[in-house]
């Protein structure tokens, strides 16, 4: 196999040809990429600071609000980056971190969408049986399970597509790695390997999203019956924006992975790149904070202290 297999680097779309709409990306990434980091980070100190908010709920929200800054954080500097400088380049080894971190972090991500779900339900469903079932040991256990398993699986998934030889250029269709956009450049009948995998973690993943709408319809059931008009709306204000970005999430995220080549535009391409790793990461700290009182009191109650 010779060394001209492997790149020494790839190219990424841009978003823009001309300067100023480069610029104007740049912008636009740059207000995301800050609210993200803003939203997620105040969630981060409210529940690592408030003992309050040491519960598992919380904490489990303490780790999506840590992958939401993995995710964002892997890709959109980078694309900040590539428009200031009007350049397209990132290094073979760049690449394949870039692809691991993606994988990893948004597949942990969608684990921990699940587990929240199952807390949820436990505690609305079965609110006498929480205490005994969601224990600290319990829910830092699930969490471990979550970041290890995936931890593995984005180790496989990467190392079985950087061993495929590449023979079809350089130029990725996406403004990131995206292992889709490089087993279209491979040249070997493995990637047919890769494309199961693939195939085998859709698979996976719709399990655990039907496991998630179930425990949501069970969530939805239970608060029906609850007399106060006010909790109903306190429930439903938070779980339906849940739901709506979970499925907004997995259904792009399946759609840019299993999608045929024949449906691979630039456009496209992008559009559900952003969907599924940019929209999130900045739009969960909304949904989490905005809508949880305990949350937003802590936070208010942090913003004073610093002021002070």
């Amino acid at each position: 196999m010779s060394n001209s297999s492997f790149p020494t680097e790839f190219l990424l779309l841009p978003f823009a040809d001309t300067r100023e709409l480069q610029l104007l990306h740049f912008g636009l990434f740059l207000g995301i990429y800050l609210a993200a980091l803003l939203g997620n980070g105040l969630i981060l100190t409210a529940v690592a600071c408030d003992h309050c908010l040491h519960t598992p709920m919380y904490f489990f929200l303490l780790n999506l609000a840590l992958l939401d800054l993995g995710t964002i954080t892997t890709t959109v500097p980078k694309a900040m980056a590539n428009s200031l400088w009007d350049t397209t380049t990132i290094s073979y080894a760049g690449c394949a971190t870039q692809a691991f971190l993606l994988v990893f972090f948004i597949s942990a991500e969608f684990y921990i969408l699940t587990i929240m779900a199952y807390d949820r339900y436990i505690a609305i469903c079965k609110p006498l049986h929480y205490g005994t079932i969601m224990t600290s040991r319990t829910s830092v256990n699930m969490a471990a399970a979550a970041w290890g398993s995936t931890f593995l699986y984005a180790v496989l998934h990467t190392a079985n597509t950087f061993s495929l030889p590449l023979c079809q250029g350089n130029a990725l269709h996406q403004f990131f790695c995206e292992i889709p956009q490089i087993l279209k450049l491979s040249c070997s009948d493995a990637y047919l390997r890769e494309v199961g995998l693939l195939v085998v973690s859709a698979v996976l993943a719709s399990g655990c999203f039907v496991f998630l709408v179930l425990s949501y319809v069970q969530i939805f059931r239970a608060v029906l019956r609850i007399a106060s008009e006010q909790g109903q709306h306190k429930t439903f204000s938070t779980c339906l924006p849940h739901l709506a970005v979970v499925s907004l999430f997995l259904s792009t995220a399946f759609f840019a992975y299993l999608k045929p080549p024949s449906m691979s535009f630039s456009s496209l391409n992008l559009l559900l790149a952003v969907l599924y790793s940019v929209v999130p990461p900045a739009v969960n700290p909304l949904i989490y904070s905005m809508r949880n009182q305990d949350l937003k009191d802590s936070v208010w109650n942090l913003m004073t202290v610093f002021q002070k």
